[in-house]
């Protein structure tokens, strides 16, 4: 079996090591070997009912969001979030600062970083490994979650329209009763598995930073936009619920404009903005390495 896969695996690096060179990512100086590019997982051109995120309202009252049926291009996104580990050599070169929450299990998700932190990581991280890396929007978040995407859009069947304080009440009881893991400490890498698409950890007790702005919209009385007004001081997260955080929070319980329960934790994942052959290669073949390493410690352990 090792020898099959190796094989493989020469066999793409074979495949790609002239493009690769080509541009620029094998010549010249040498990526540091502990920043390789993170493995990542590739989510298909898809369509998907997207609930709109922000403040919506309707003859001046608190409204459901809109769903609009969208489409979304093929982009590849970390298959987990970013770790304590990698965070923490942005923050040893003074690209980032260190994150609030003080943790010393590295193959964590990095937590206690707010929107500016993952901007500053994003940055750093795009000249380390001379890729360009980007947070998600909030519609590529939701088609990387798959299944496990929520938003906050809940069953509007037992609201009042005359009384939109019931919704409030219900969102709130809903996600209160909603499962919860026994404590909010960070989970190791891996531990609420992988989704449909392979994206792994995501609706665990991590939210996850998206670059989508909020805003507060007005809908007329036939629910068309009337006005809509972007604050890209707070942005949209996305996780077991929606959220909606100031891009200075590193705290969910701190401040937040989210209904119901507030994020246990604070985190981010990356997409591979460059969508090239060459990028999409190399993700494959760090895919397939990732492959092998895991069956020989299975080996290893029996």
């Amino acid at each position: 079996m090792h020898l099959t896969l190796l094989e493989a695996a020469l066999g793409a690096a074979a495949a790609i090591a002239v493009p690769l060179t080509a541009a620029g990512i094998m010549a010249g100086s040498p990526v540091d070997p502990a920043m390789q590019p993170a493995a990542t997982v590739v989510v298909g051109a898809t369509t998907l009912d997207f609930p709109l995120p922000g403040e919506f309202l309707a003859v001046g009252t608190p409204a459901v969001a809109p769903v609009e049926r969208a489409a979304v291009g093929a982009f590849q996104i970390m298959k987990r979030q970013v770790s304590l580990a990698d965070y923490r050599r942005c923050v040893d070169e003074a690209a980032c600062a260190a994150p609030d929450a003080r943790m010393v299990q590295a193959d964590v998700p990095v937590t206690g970083v707010n929107w500016l932190d993952a901007q500053s990581y994003a940055q750093w991280y795009s000249k380390a490994t001379r890729l360009t890396w980007r947070l998600p929007t909030a519609i590529e978040a939701a088609a990387a979650a798959a299944e496990r995407f929520s938003g906050d859009a809940f069953s509007a069947a037992a609201d009042d329209p005359a009384n939109p304080a019931v919704r409030w009440i219900r969102r709130y009881r809903e996600e209160a009763a909603a499962k919860r893991p026994p404590d909010p400490k960070p989970k190791p890498a891996g531990y609420y598995g992988a989704n449909s698409k392979g994206v792994e950890d995501f609706a665990g007790n991590v939210w996850e930073w998206t670059s989508t702005c909020y805003a507060r919209t007005i809908l007329g009385e036939d629910r068309d936009v009337v006005d809509s007004t972007e604050n890209c001081g707070v942005r949209v997260m996305e996780g077991r619920h929606r959220a909606y955080m100031s891009t200075f929070v590193r705290d969910g319980k701190s401040g937040g404009c989210a209904v119901g329960t507030p994020p246990e934790n604070l985190g981010f994942r990356l997409v591979l903005e460059d969508r090239s052959a060459v990028a999409a290669a190399a993700a494959r073949l760090r895919n397939l390495v990732d492959t092998i390493g895991t069956k020989i410690a299975q080996e290893n352990g029996k």
